[in-house]
């Protein structure tokens, strides 16, 4: 994964900012960058970042830490060239289908527009039809990732077996209006409730056949829309979607994480206990308003920070606290941490396909598949199928460890047995 660096002068003091340029094309700017003795020192509280290096002429030999992990890394002065990357699945036009560029309003949204693709079968008279909802974080309409764009081989496969398939970039991203600010999971559904509104207005596909497929968040928010509209939606395939409350999913996902970054057990479990804190705090305060939230973690952090390890204690700047109180005290977490599902999920009468992958870090199955399992039951539903896939990702795709250090650099998109499964499943029952 590269990084790129750049470094300033100005009236010898020094500034630097960092890229990811696979993951973003957004620079950060660094908190410190200290030149002495030729070595240059920089940090990114934020994200727990830190590089220092020995310069050597046109290179800079040095030592890169993130969290509890490090390693050997050089830089090399140069401009950054983009690597084109193999991407095999991804589908390429001519394609052997119907391909339509749609554009939908949300009445909830203060009318904004959202723009999507519609892609419907050829040789199929008003085919079921799936809407793609996407996981957290602004995503455009093929879900793009680390250069992956899963919602378009998925799109790509189901629509060449029969089933329509609806995609949309989210609001505030690429063609959509709207912004993500402030913007909770069960906004977002009002966004799929459009979605579906626009749907049932084509002539094209079967309006009573019109089913979700969610993925990670994507999988929280369709049982919200299932319960708010019960008798409109034909079928659910959550792609590791949660079942558990969100202050439960996440802990352990950032266990997981950290771990995955080689960081020791004790700075593991005393940022966990921290966490776990917060968490509550903010689960436990529904009616504080943000500021009165964020000041509540900083609070926190502060007091903890006091008894952390060595190794951690010069990561707590104010720059660092501040930055964390404003990730985990704005709307769309204080929603997505106390939010449980159970009680959505309970309502879900409609046929069932729930898949996780084994080496999945992020919604780890074994903490969320029993809560889907329990409320399934409850709902009384006979249509249910829960399945771990073995060796896959958060991505499905085929991995070694699960690390997301792993998804740019694998090749595959999307398992294509997991492709087969959701399609044959689908057209199994419509």
């Amino acid at each position: 994964m590269p990084l790129i660096f750049e470094i300033s002068q100005t009236d010898g003091n020094y500034t630097a900012k960092m890229q990811s340029p696979t993951q973003s094309k957004i620079f950060l700017p660094m908190d410190t960058a200290v030149v002495e003795d030729g070595v240059i020192t920089m940090t990114l509280a934020a994200y727990k970042i830190s590089y220092t290096g020995k310069i050597q002429e046109e290179k800079i030999m040095g030592t890169f830490t993130q969290g509890g992990g490090s390693g050997e890394m050089n830089l090399e002065k140069k401009a950054y060239v983009e690597k084109k990357v193999n991407r095999p699945q991804e589908p390429k036009a001519p394609f052997p289908y119907a391909v339509e560029e749609v554009v939908f309003e949300n009445p909830n949204a203060a009318n904004i527009k959202l723009a999507g693709t519609l892609t419907l079968p050829k040789n199929v008279k008003n085919p079921p039809v799936a809407i793609m909802i996407s996981g957290s974080g602004p995503q455009d309409r093929n879900e793009e990732l680390l250069n992956h764009k899963p919602f378009l081989v998925i799109a790509d496969h189901l629509t060449k077996n029969g089933i329509a398939v609806l995609r949309y970039d989210d609001r505030g991203v690429a063609q959509s209006e709207g912004t993500q600010k402030d913007a909770t999971s069960a906004d977002f559904a009002t966004d799929v409730e459009a979605a579906m509104a626009y749907l049932k207005t084509r002539t094209d596909v079967n309006t009573k056949q019109i089913g979700l497929i969610g993925h990670s968040e994507g999988g929280l928010i369709a049982p919200i829309v299932i319960a708010n509209n019960p008798d409109e939606v034909a079928f659910f395939v959550s792609l590791a979607g949660t079942g558990v409350r969100g202050k439960e999913v996440l802990l352990p996902q950032m266990r997981k994480s950290i771990e995955f970054q080689g960081g020791p057990k004790e700075d593991v479990d005393f940022e966990m206990a921290m966490m776990q804190k917060i968490f509550d705090k903010i689960v436990a305060s529904p009616s504080a308003t943000n500021e009165e939230v964020q000041a509540g973690i900083v609070t926190i952090v502060q007091k903890t920070a006091m008894n952390a390890p060595e190794s951690l204690k010069s990561t707590y700047t104010d720059t660092y606290v501040a930055d964390l109180s404003k990730q985990f005290g704005g709307a769309w977490f204080r929603y997505f941490l106390s939010y449980d599902p159970s009680a959505n999920l309970e309502k879900v009468t409609i046929p069932v396909l729930a898949l996780n992958g084994s080496l999945d870090y992020q919604v780890i199955p074994e903490v969320n598949f029993p809560g889907m399992k329990s409320a399934f039951a409850k709902a009384n539903n006979n249509d249910v199928t829960l399945t771990i896939l073995p060796g896959l990702n958060h991505l499905f795709q085929n991995a070694t460890t699960g690390s997301g250090a792993e998804y740019a650099i694998i090749e595959e998109t999307f398992d294509p047995a997991t492709l087969d499964l959701i399609a044959g499943w689908i057209n199994d029952r419509f």
